[in-house]
């Protein structure tokens, strides 16, 4: 079936992007993937293509596209090769949502023209040790100092995209203690500067997946944040959050559907080529079978997730729908990957072919941005159950 989401214009960028990718990020990637980090020069040569302002306001430097389809291009590109951008979708797709709803003129003016250039690169911290899924139960604090200038930020968090990299991070932190009857209020957001006095990057967490992702743990002894850098209004920080998770779970979604594509290819590609007892393992009907069961279910699953995108541009993906979304595509990618591993025989276990590579970045997709058990929930609860 012929797909009606993107346009001229989208297939554009996706050539361009493919050509960028066979340049500046195949040669290099091994190298990468060993390291466990992308270089930073990678998100000055994102930059300079443009891709962290794509949605940026005109007036702060970026192309002011009201659009995910571009970031919807980037999955599917970026899983095609088998390589990530590492951390610039913390960047991009977590943290940028919040400044274009939250910032003030001013703070847009400070934040928004050095996001774009990739001079500031940008993460989200939410989840502390021991808290997981209760975001309401994070410990955190930020308390107003008695000269009203600036908070006083305590605490930790853990799990963070981009932590090493990044030169401000949204933290939320509780600047009120919580409600009798609503544990969510009393949560703040600040746009924290990672150069501040008491700030610290911990480790560097030792991932199964996402090998090229940086993610850390973050610290804050007595940090002085100004109150400039308070991004909405004070406690309703946890109403904030909720507002971008739709997107978010998207994104999980298209991105579990993308790597689904690419693991059927890989596969193809190798049942194709690899010769045993005599014939191409491609020839033998269960490889036609698996292959043709993998095929069907990535194609329900870019239906899924090209509604919920047309959706989500509108403006109308709802919370239980991008839940929904989620838990189907990133269910899908995780049988579907599963099974092109199989077809690849003891060489799908081998880091060196992109099939073991995707079995283990695709993992996480069905626990962050919400397990597959908070997405149950948030469907049966929408169903009136």
């Amino acid at each position: 079936m012929r797909r009606t989401v993107y346009d001229e214009d989208h297939e554009s960028f996706r050539q361009t992007l493919r050509a960028f990718i066979q340049a500046e990020v195949v040669p290099y990637y091994d190298e990468w993937f060993t390291e466990g980090i992308v270089p930073r020069a990678l998100y000055a040569k994102l930059a300079d293509l443009g891709l962290f302002g794509i949605s940026v306001p005109e007036a702060y430097g970026g192309a002011g596209l009201d659009s995910h389809k571009f970031y919807a291009i980037q999955f599917e590109e970026t899983s095609r090769a088998g390589v990530s951008f590492g951390a610039s979708g913390a960047h991009v797709l977590l943290a940028l949502p919040y400044i274009k709803m939250l910032g003030t003129e001013d703070q847009k003016k400070r934040y928004l023209p050095k996001f774009v250039t990739g001079e500031e690169m940008w993460a989200l911290a939410m989840t502390e040790p021991g808290t997981g899924s209760d975001l309401a139960g994070m410990r955190s604090s930020a308390k107003l100092s008695e000269d009203g200038s600036h908070y006083v930020l305590n605490g930790a968090k853990t799990f963070i995209t981009g932590g090493v990299h990044a030169d401000r991070v949204i933290v939320a932190a509780r600047t009120s203690p919580p409600k009798e009857d609503d544990r969510r209020f009393g949560i703040s957001l600040f746009a924290v500067g990672t150069h501040s006095e008491g700030y610290s990057v911990g480790r560097k967490l030792d991932k199964l997946g996402l090998r090229t992702s940086d993610t850390a743990e973050l610290s804050f002894e007595d940090v002085k944040v100004p109150v400039d850098d308070l991004l909405g209004e004070e406690d309703l920080g946890f109403t904030y959050l909720g507002k971008n998770l739709p997107s978010e779970r998207w994104g999980i979604a298209h991105g579990a559907y993308a790597q689904a594509r690419a693991a059927v290819r890989f596969a193809q590609e190798y049942v194709e080529q690899r010769i045993i007892f005599g014939k191409p393992v491609a020839s033998f009907q269960n490889t036609k079978f698996e292959l043709a069961a993998c095929k069907a279910e990535v194609d329900a699953a870019e239906a899924v997730t090209d509604r919920a995108l047309e959706a989500l541009d509108a403006g109308e993906l709802t919370a239980a729908e991008a839940a929904s979304a989620k838990l189907f595509c990133t269910e899908v990618a995780h049988r579907v990957i599963d099974r092109c591993l199989q077809l690849h025989g003891g060489y799908g276990f081998i880091n060196e072919y992109p099939i073991a590579r995707l079995y283990a970045d695709n993992r996480v997709n069905r626990i962050y941005g919400g397990t597959s058990e908070v997405m149950k929930t948030i469907i049966a609860k929408d169903m009136g159950l």
